[in-house]
């Protein structure tokens, strides 16, 4: 990773832009057969699409960048699919490390890390705890992560609570539960993008995403450019957000 973004073709206006934007990475699978090639050549050349993306955030001004790298429903795909996406996550911290400490990156896991591998979930320790310090784009990467799971996992925690007393069930509202999500630290997202052309947001951020602008583009992930990125950060500026309201 460089230290500052890559040029983009052309600088869309990105006043009023979104402050945090969450991409489901759709399309590794389909661009690597297209070309022929095995499903997790896909799935590498889209980690490296990440690092395009993530240099063009501070030219966005975007300030958190939040990624659906694998789901709880990802366990169903073959068994060497899933083993060879362990590895490329374990590659990735290892060989970004450096890079995103060095330009300021902040990264965040989200998700269940109880059915990883420990020496992948201590990997994620230490990402996280070296780069605690950055504040220049905040990377929430979400492994083993699905909406419903979280919501049941926050509730548990919240039961919890309540059963030994630091919590009255009476003072329960909306603003309760999301302080038991994943994302507690998080602000909600602004935006959240899907590539691929599919039409649906697959158990990603389900309560976070409640008032979120969508973006569907048929642009298979690896080839999600950051031009791309910037101009539909450019169109969000543009929407008329009333969340539920009316503007007289």
């Amino acid at each position: 990773m460089t230290a500052q973004p890559k040029p983009i073709t052309t600088t869309p206006d990105i006043s009023g832009g979104p402050r945090h934007v969450a991409i489901i990475m759709d399309g590794n699978g389909r661009w690597a057969t297209q070309r022929g090639r095995p499903r997790l050549f896909g799935h590498h050349a889209g980690a490296r699409r990440v690092r395009d993306i993530l240099e063009s955030c501070p030219a966005a001004g975007v300030k958190y960048l939040t990624i659906f790298a694998f789901s709880t429903e990802n366990w169903k795909r073959t068994q060497s699919e899933v083993a060879g996406l362990m590895k490329l996550f374990r590659k990735y911290i290892l060989t970004e490390a450096d890079a995103l400490k060095n330009n300021g990156v902040r990264v965040r896991f989200i998700g269940d890390r109880v059915r990883l591998d420990p020496k992948l979930v201590e990997m994620m320790d230490a990402l996280e705890a070296r780069t605690i310090e950055n504040d220049s784009v905040n990377l929430t990467i979400a492994i083993n992560y699905g909406g419903r799971d979280e919501v049941a996992r926050a509730t548990k925690r919240l039961a919890r609570d309540v059963a030994d007393g630091r919590l009255n069930v009476d003072e329960i509202d909306e603003e309760t539960l999301p302080r038991y999500l994943d994302t507690w630290v998080l602000p909600d997202p602004d935006l959240v993008i899907r590539t691929s052309g599919e039409a649906r947001i697959s158990n990603f951020l389900l309560w976070q995403s409640a008032y979120s602008e969508y973006e569907f583009v048929n642009t298979l992930w690896p080839d999600f450019t950051a031009e791309e990125f910037h101009q539909l950060c450019a169109a969000y500026a543009k929407r008329d957000r009333r969340f539920g309201g009316v503007k007289g």
